[in-house]
This record gives structure tokens, sequence and C-alpha cells, in this order.
């Protein structure tokens, strides 16, 4: 029986995938967990692998085209099984296949015997790094890879849409001997400027141009006018003395550095307001049900999602924002709360998170403040009904005891949805966070 891949669904929200590149050939032999295409989803561009083994009977959709989730768009034949006449089964992959996924399974798709999956996702565009590898368009694997490698991608030919360089040029590249990138010149060759703080230099010119909107682009625009739309959004902010904070990590991250943990405020953060939600589970909710037969989920358990903004590329693609899960963050220490931020703020901006890694959040932390940022408001992440923006530690004038003394202090304001949190209940909330972060001792026990 001929095996059918389907375009699988990977989040509640993917409606939609575009192929980015096949990986193989009609008549070419694949195998279990060989890399058969390159899916841009709503979230990120990940690796579809296989899970039978056969030969690529017909491929359905062309590179570059966006299918809805459960469109046919491979044909394999089994084993042992005819290629023409697997082939000649194929029945086009404009309408989605009959056995797809069901909504917001996060499984491969199947289609009769047909297995596949997603798996080692990759952002869309390129990572950041130094030096002429930068100004070439390859994917963060075909990088990764090439890093690893010492390979220099400016002498790599891209094979992929638009001149893409893929995982696939990389090795061919390696395996060819191509040569790396000229060392760069030591340090005492260079001349030291004198100028003690110079002006960061302008662009000449700009250019006028037009970027397709990626899946991941379309995605927020939409959630996010949609959460605007429909959610009653209203805004409590408070100040918090962040000296106790600072002084206490620093001391903590002074015993640890041998240990190479270093705790940032935003574990403090997550840490704090997972423990608030314990005494008030209101904000740890969600708004559900049709017209009529509206209700308010309590959900039991404390997943609170960290934003994490992805860097736009030298071309104008990439960029984006997604939201990295800390399961039950109200059992975690800072020091897990630390390692998980960090890996996975590392794979989200290296390869792109998986599905798992990004869904169930409850609650949602968006942190400016190592950018400078004071205050600001953030939009609220469905299905939560609140949203933290954190803007940075300033040092400012306060009264303390009556007398006008140096301070740190912090801005936090809370998005709420006003159908479940009213302005009291908010309140009452950010107040235990305020308590937590200004007697921090109390978020090591």
């Amino acid at each position: 029986m001929p095996i059918e891949v389907t375009m699988p669904r990977l989040s509640d929200t993917m409606q939609q995938g575009t192929i980015v590149k096949w990986n193989v050939k009609e008549g070419q032999k694949v195998k279990t967990g060989d890399v058969i295409a390159d899916i841009e989803t709503d979230k990120a561009t990940m690796e579809l692998q296989s899970f039978d083994d056969g030969t690529v009977a017909k491929i359905l959709v062309p590179q570059g085209q966006q299918v809805a989730v459960g469109t046919l768009m491979m044909v394999l034949a089994g084993t042992g099984e005819d290629v023409a006449a697997a082939a000649a089964s194929a029945k086009g992959g404009a309408a989605p296949a009959k056995a797809t996924q069901q909504g917001g399974s996060s499984a491969p798709a199947r289609s009769g015997s047909a297995t596949a999956v997603l798996d080692a996702p990759a952002s869309n565009g390129h990572s950041p790094g130094n030096g002429a590898a930068d100004r070439v368009f390859a994917s963060p694997l075909a990088r990764k890879i090439a890093d690893e490698a010492g390979l220099d991608l400016t002498r790599v030919h891209g094979s992929g849409p638009g001149g893409r360089i893929v995982r696939k040029d990389v090795e061919e590249a390696i395996a060819g001997g191509t040569t790396a990138a000229p060392a760069a010149p030591s340090r005492a060759s260079v001349a030291a400027p004198r100028v003690q703080a110079p002006l960061p230099v302008a662009a000449s010119t700009l250019t006028a141009r037009r970027i397709p909107v990626s899946n991941m682009r379309r995605i927020i625009a939409q959630r996010l006018a949609e959460s605007k739309g429909t959610i009653p959004h209203y805004q409590v902010t408070f100040d918090v003395d962040m000296q106790p904070l600072m002084a206490l990590r620093g001391q903590l991250n002074d015993q640890l550095a041998q240990q190479g943990v270093k705790l940032s405020v935003n574990d403090f953060l997550v840490r704090a307001c997972a423990l608030a939600m314990l005494q008030h589970p209101y904000i740890n909710s969600r708004w559900s049900g049709a017209a009529g037969s509206e209700a308010i989920e309590y959900v039991g358990e404390v997943n609170v999602g960290v934003a994490i903004a992805l860097p736009i590329q030298e071309d104008g693609t990439g960029g984006g924002l997604v939201v990295a899960t800390l399961r039950n963050a109200d059992q975690l220490g800072l020091r897990q709360i630390s390692a998980q931020t960090k890996t996975l703020s590392e794979k989200a901006r290296a390869k792109g998170l998986a599905p798992n890694e990004m869904s169930d959040a409850t609650f949602t932390i968006s942190n400016l403040g190592m950018f400078g940022v004071a205050h600001f408001n953030a939009i609220i992440n469905p299905p939560n009904t609140a949203i933290l923006a954190v803007g940075a530690a300033i040092e400012k004038p306060v009264v303390k005891n009556g007398q006008v003394v140096p301070g740190l202090v912090m801005s936090m304001t809370m998005s709420s949805d006003h159908r479940v949190i009213d302005g009291a209940m908010a309140a009452q909330y950010l107040s235990t966070v305020k308590t937590y972060l200004e007697k921090p001792a109390t978020l090591l026990v």
C-alpha cells in the first residue's frame, strides 16, 4: 500500500505550512529517520523526517508552496512495491488528505500506513554571529554544521530557494574539502583606535524592498490582533525596590561562579510570579466556552512562558517572537529556572523550539529590561489571562524613612483580561510578586 505523507499539525494555531525545500527526488530511496523536507510552520522552520523505508514515488507539492494542514505532499512506495503504481495512485496535493491529524495534536501526521515527523526545528534565516558568514543566506542548521567544521560559508554555493545554503550544501562542501575562512589578523597587528566613545556607523543609504511575510510573522499578527480585538485589556503598574534582590543575586552568583551558574533578574521574576500563583490562582486561568456557555477555567499547573525575541537578519528576514514554556515553574528552584531558560533561549535563537517547548503556558513574562526599556505594555498571549511586562532596574532618587536617597527601581506592568481579572485582583497579585522580589530570600526556600 502506498505511503502518503501529509502536512502535519504541530500546534493549535498551525493551519498551514510551506515547503521550503525538498531534500529528496522522485525515484530516490529513503530510510526511517531521513530528512525529506524543510517545512516552515507558524512557529519555525523544521525538518520533516520519514518514519518509513521506501522509494519516493511522487512529489505533489512544489518547493515554496504553502498548503493546509493535512494536504497530501508526497507518496512513497513501500519496500517491494511498484513505484509507478504508487505514483499513479496519488490524487494530487491541493486538498487535505483524509486520514490526517486531529486539531491541536502534536503527533506526526499519518495517512494509511504513512508516517512522517517534524524534528530538530530551525528558525527561518540565519543566526547572528561575526565575520563574512553573516552576509550569506543559510539555514541555522547549515550554519551550525559549518561552524563546527570551520567552513567558510561564503565559499559554498546554495541550492535552496533563493540561493539559500542548506545542510546538504554544507556537507558536500566539507566532503569536497572546501577551505575555511581566512584567519582574522591578530590584535597585535591592528592599531587600537584612539577614539574613546566611537559613534555607530550608519548605512549610507536604505534600500527599498518588499519581503513576503513568513508564517511566524503572519500568525503573530493574527493572534495579537485577535487578542487586542477580543480581550478587554487593562494595565496595572507596580514599582519594585530592586536593591535587596540585586545584592542577593550578586552574592549567589559569586558563590555559584565556579559551577558555571549565573542567575539573571528574570530567573527571580519567574520564581516570584510562579509562587504568587499559588496564592492567587485566578491569574493562572483561562476564559473558555462559546457565547452563552462561558466559563473560567482554573489551570492546575503553573507553566510560566518566557518571551524570546528572535534576531532580524541582514536580508530583512527572521525576527519574530516565541514563548518558551517553563513547566511546573512553582516547583523549580532558581538554578533549575536559570538552566532551563538558558537552554530554551539558546535553542530558540539557534535552531528553533519544538512545539512542546512552546505550548501550554498559563502566564507570560516579557522582559525588555536588558534593552534599557523603563516601562511598556504587553499584549496578552491567548489563552492566558495576563502577561507581565518588565522594564529595567533604574537608578533614581527614592524616599526612605523620610529621606531622599539613591534607589534602584524596576517597573512591572501587568496586562489583564478584564473578563476574568478585576483591578483589585491584579493589584493583589502584583503586590505579592513585589513582596517576593523585595524580600528575595523567600525565593530560596
